[in-house]
C-alpha cells in the first residue's frame, strides 16, 4: 500500500462512511435474520440425506475430483487435522468482522460495497438452505469420509438433533467459502500493495480447510462461487478517488498557472 497516498485516499472517502449506529444494527440484524432463517430449515432430515445422495451422484457423474483426496493429505498427521478443525472454527466469523471493520474505517466506499455483497450472497444462500437442505459429506456413510472435527477436535457442532444453535443441513452453498473468496477480492480490490494478491490465500485455505474436514462438497463450494459472481455483477464498485495514485508513481502537483507576458513591457 502506498503510503503517501493513504492518508489522502482515506480523507477523501471519509464523507463516504455511513454512520456507526446505523450499520451495528444493520449488520446485527442481517446476522439474526440469517441465524433464525437457518433455524427455519431444520427438521428436514430426510430431505437433506436424500438430496445429499443426489449432490454425490452429480458429482461423480461430472468427474469431479473426490474429497477424500484432500482429506486423506490432512490424515497424514494428526496436528495438521486439528489447525484444520480449529481454522474452521475459529476464522470464518472474526476474519469477516475484521474485514469490514477495516474497510470501515480505511475504505468507507469499500465497505458498503462489501457489505451489500455479502448481505445479498448471505440473502440468497439462506434460500438455498429453505428449499435445498443438504446433508455435509461428514454425515453421509457413502463418501467414506470421517467427521474430523469430532474424532480429533475441535468440533463446533454437537448431534445435529440436539443442536439448538446452528443448522447442520445447511451445506449449500458453502458460505464459508463465499465469504472467504469476498474477504479476498474486497482486499484485493481495496488496496495497492503489490502483494495484496496473498490474500488469496484465505479462499485457498478455507477451501481445503471445508472440503478436508468434510463439512462440505465441492459442488457447495462451485454453487457460492456463483452466487458471489452475480451478485459482484449486479452491485458495482465504487469508483476511485482521485487521490489514488499508482504505487511508485509520485503525485503530480498542480502547476500555478503562467503569467502571461506583456508585450513591449520595460520598454
Amino acid at each position: 500500500m502506498n503510503a503517501r497516498t493513504e492518508p489522502a485516499e482515506a480523507e477523501s472517502d471519509a464523507s463516504a462512511r455511513p454512520p456507526l449506529v446505523r450499520e451495528l444494527l444493520l449488520v446485527a440484524g442481517l446476522f439474526l435474520v440469517y441465524k433464525f432463517g437457518r433455524r427455519l430449515a431444520t427438521g428436514h432430515t430426510a430431505e437433506a440425506f436424500r438430496n445429499a445422495h443426489d449432490v454425490w451422484d452429480l458429482e461423480r457423474a461430472l468427474h469431479l475430483p473426490g474429497e477424500g483426496a484432500v482429506q486423506s493429505l490432512l490424515l497424514r498427521d494428526d496436528t495438521l487435522v486439528h489447525v484444520a478443525n480449529t481454522y474452521y472454527a475459529t476464522v470464518h466469523f472474526p476474519a469477516t468482522a475484521a474485514f469490514l471493520i477495516w474497510l470501515y474505517l480505511r475504505r468507507p466506499a469499500h465497505y458498503v460495497w462489501a457489505r451489500r455483497v455479502l448481505a445479498a450472497v448471505t440473502g440468497a444462500a439462506l434460500v438455498l438452505h429453505l428449499v435445498f437442505p443438504l446433508a455435509p459429506p461428514r454425515m453421509l456413510g457413502a463418501t467414506g469420509l470421517m467427521d474430523t472435527a469430532r474424532v480429533f477436535g475441535p468440533s463446533v457442532y454437537g448431534p445435529p438433533r440436539a443442536d439448538s444453535l446452528s443448522n447442520q443441513f445447511a451445506a449449500m452453498p458453502s458460505l464459508h467459502f463465499g465469504w472467504a473468496l469476498m474477504l479476498a477480492i474486497g482486499l484485493v480490490v481495496a488496496t495497492r500493495s503489490r502483494r495484496r494478491w496473498l490474500w488469496l490465500l484465505h479462499p485457498f485455505v478455507t477451501l481445503l480447510v471445508i472440503v478436508g474436514t468434510a463439512n462440505h462438497y465441492w459442488l457447495d463450494v462451485i454453487v457460492a462461487t456463483v452466487l458471489l459472481g452475480l451478485a459482484l455483477a449486479v452491485i458495482r464498485l465504487p469508483r476511485r478517488t482521485r487521490t489514488t495514485v499508482p504505487p511508485g508513481r509520485p503525485a503530480l502537483r498542480r502547476r500555478p498557472a503562467e503569467q502571461p507576458e506583456l508585450v513591449g513591457a520595460g520598454r
